[in-house]
């Protein structure tokens, strides 16, 4: 059975993008366009894993984050955050959260995919 991740991100493209890509690779997929998308999706279908913007208009990434992480339904998926506005201090941040993992875009597919097989293999 394949491993369900879902795609979190405010721009389209990013979304159907990563989500061809991961579908290559044998994942199934499920996007969602912001923080209160994603809390659905994630009811809905129980990904395996979430990759999730940090900056989206309409509840972000951050706040996601924290309401996923105190439900005992969703507090043990992996999260990889992704964001546009890399820097020490977004880096930091998310570490003191507890996330699985961080990306900067334009990041190289090759090393997420790797994460995420690190992080859902069986």
């Amino acid at each position: 059975m394949a491993k369900k991740i879902l795609v979190v991100d405010d721009e389209p493209q990013i979304v159907r993008l990563l989500s061809q890509r991961l579908r290559a690779s044998g994942f199934d997929t499920y996007g969602a366009n912001d923080g209160y998308q994603c809390l659905k999706v994630t009811k809905e279908v129980k990904p395996d894993l979430i990759l999730l913007d940090i900056k989206m208009p309409a509840g972000g990434g951050i706040q996601a984050f924290n309401n996923l992480r105190s439900s005992i339904y969703t507090q043990n998926i992996p999260i990889i955050f992704i964001t546009a506005y890399p820097g020490p201090e977004v880096e930091k941040q998310v570490k003191e959260l507890g996330a699985d993992g961080f990306f900067a875009k334009p990041f190289n597919s090759a090393e997420l995919l790797e994460k995420i097989e690190a992080l859902i293999s069986e």
